[in-house]
C-alpha cells in the first residue's frame, strides 16, 4: 500500500497582509497529479488544515475542491484536527465527507474505535490500519489538580497522552487479530517531540504543561505520521517517525527550505520505505540581510527569481549600529523597478524590530501572547536574570488563564 504523508497545510493563512491562496491552489493541483502519478491509495493529512478556527470561504472552498477531486482519483483521504484546527469546523461536514472517502478525526473520540480505521487501497481491499490520532487537548485526556507543580503538570499529561496512543494501539492490534490479516498498523500525531527541529511560525501547544514528546512513549507502530512542526524530518533519526512538514513555507525563516510530502510504502512485513517528494515553490520568499551596500546587491539577486506579475517576498534586515530615520525610503528606493515586495523589514542591532507600511498590517490575532510579550521585551533593556523572570512569571500567568478556559 502507498500513503502519502502531509501536515499543516495552514488553509487560509494571513501573511503580512498577503494571502496564500493561489499557492495552496497551485499546491493542490499539484498534489492531484502527484496522486495520480504515483498511484497513491490513501492521503493523511496530520492537523493543521485551517489556519484559524473560523477559515475564510475560499479556504473552505479549497478544503471542499480537495476532498473531491481525491474521490475521484479512487484515493482515500484522512485528516486529523491540530491545534489550530476548530474541532466544530472539522466536525460539522464530517458525516457528508464520508460519502467521499474521507474520514475527518477532529479531536479524541470518546469511543476509542473509532478512531481505529481501516485504510484500503484503491482496489478496495484493506491495505492497513491506522491509529488516527489527531491533536491531544489535554482536557480530553486529563483533568487538571490543584497544587500540581509545572513538572508534575508536565509529567501528568506526558503520561495521559502516552495512555492515550497505548489504549488505541491495543485497539488497533485487536482489530487486526479480528480480521485476520497480516496488516501494518500506522499511527499519527499532532505535537512537538523531543529534538524536534521547529521554525517561527509553530506555536507552542502546551503552554507550561509539555515542551515536549518523547519518541519511546509512541506505541511500536510501522509508521507514524506526524504534524505540527514545519520543517521536514525524522525524529530522532528514526525512518519510521517523521515530521512531513509544511507544503508551503509559512514564515521567511522557512524561504530556505525545501518542502516535500512524503510517500511511504508499507506491506504485510510493515515498512517498506519512506521517498520524499519535493514541493514545487509556488511563491518566492527571500530573507536578505546586511549593511545598506550589501542589501542593495542582495535584493538585485533576490529579483531574479521574480516576475512582474508575481513579484518575490521580501524580509530585509539591516545590520549595523547607526540609526538611519530614512531607512524605509532607502530601502523603497533599491527595490524601486524590480519585481520584489517588501513586506517586513527589521534592524539587526538589538533585535529592534522595524515594519514597513506593508507589515503594519500584521493583527493580533496574527500574534500569540508570547508574540506581544516577547515583542514588548525586546523595547526594554533588561538583564538575563531579570528577563528570564519575567518570561517565566508570564507564561505561569497564561497557563493559569488557558487552564480556566479549558
Amino acid at each position: 500500500m502507498r500513503i502519502l504523508h502531509t501536515s499543516d497545510w495552514h488553509l487560509g493563512q494571513h501573511f503580512m497582509g498577503k494571502t496564500r491562496q493561489a499557492e495552496h491552489q497551485a499546491f493542490i493541483d499539484w498534489l492531484i497529479q502527484q496522486v495520480r502519478d504515483h498511484a497513491i491509495d490513501a492521503v493523511i493529512i496530520a492537523g493543521d488544515i485551517f489556519d484559524t478556527g473560523a477559515p475564510p470561504s475560499y479556504a473552505r472552498e479549497l478544503y471542499n475542491q480537495l476532498v473531491v477531486e481525491l474521490h475521484n482519483t479512487g484515493t482515500s483521504l484522512l485528516m486529523l484536527g491540530g491545534n489550530h484546527d476548530s474541532v466544530a469546523t472539522l466536525g460539522e461536514s464530517r458525516p457528508l465527507l464520508s460519502y467521499l472517502s474521507t474520514t475527518v478525526i477532529p479531536a479524541v473520540e470518546e469511543d476509542l474505535d473509532k478512531q481505529v480505521q481501516v485504510l484500503n487501497k484503491r482496489d478496495g481491499t484493506a491495505g492497513a490500519i491506522i491509529c488516527a490520532i489527531p491533536f491531544i487537548r489535554p482536557r480530553d485526556v486529563m483533568q487538571s489538580q490543584a497544587g500540581q507543580s509545572a513538572e508534575e503538570k508536565q509529567l501528568s499529561l506526558q503520561e495521559a497522552i502516552h495512555h492515550h496512543y497505548q489504549a488505541v494501539y491495543q485497539r488497533a492490534c485487536a482489530k487486526r487479530d479480528a480480521l485476520r490479516l497480516p496488516l501494518p498498523i500506522i499511527a499519527t500525531g499532532h505535537l512537538t517531540t523531543v529534538g524536534a527541529s521547529a521554525s517561527e511560525s509553530v506555536r507552542e501547544i502546551y503552554v507550561g504543561a509539555l515542551e515536549a514528546f518523547p519518541t519511546t512513549a509512541f506505541p511500536p507502530a510501522d509508521y507514524i505520521a506526524l504534524g505540527h512542526i514545519h520543517r521536514p524530518q525524522k525524529v530522532g533519526g528514526l525512518d519510521h517517525i517523521r515530521y512531513s512538514g509544511s507544503p508551503i513555507p509559512l514564515s521567511f525563516d522557512e524561504a530556505s527550505q525545501q518542502k516535500e510530502v512524503l510517500l511511504v510504502d508499507v506491506d504485510d512485513i510493515g515498512l517498506m520505505g519512506v521517498t520524499a517528494l519535493p514541493v514545487p515553490r509556488f511563491q518566492q520568499l527571500v530573507s536578505v540581510k546586511g549593511d545598506l551596500k550589501e542589501l542593495e546587491a542582495a535584493i538585485q539577486e533576490a529579483a531574479q527569481q521574480g516576475r512582474a506579475e508575481q513579484p518575490v517576498w521580501l524580509e530585509v534586515m539591516v545590520k549595523g549600529d547607526d540609526y538611519l530615520s530614512d531607512l524605509q525610503t532607502r530601502i523603497q528606493s533599491m527595490t524601486e523597478g524590480l519585481p520584489v515586495e517588501v513586506l517586513r523589514l527589521r534592524r539587526d542591532r538589538g533585535n529592534a524590530v522595524a515594519a514597513l507600511q506593508a507589515a503594519a498590517k500584521e493583527t493580533l490575532d496574527e500574534l500569540t501572547p508570547f508574540d506581544v510579550f516577547n515583542r514588548r521585551m525586546e523595547q526594554e533593556e533588561l538583564d538575563e536574570d531579570l528577563r528570564a523572570q519575567l518570561d517565566a512569571r508570564y507564561r505561569s500567568i497564561v497557563a493559569s488563564l488557558q487552564e480556566g478556559t479549558a
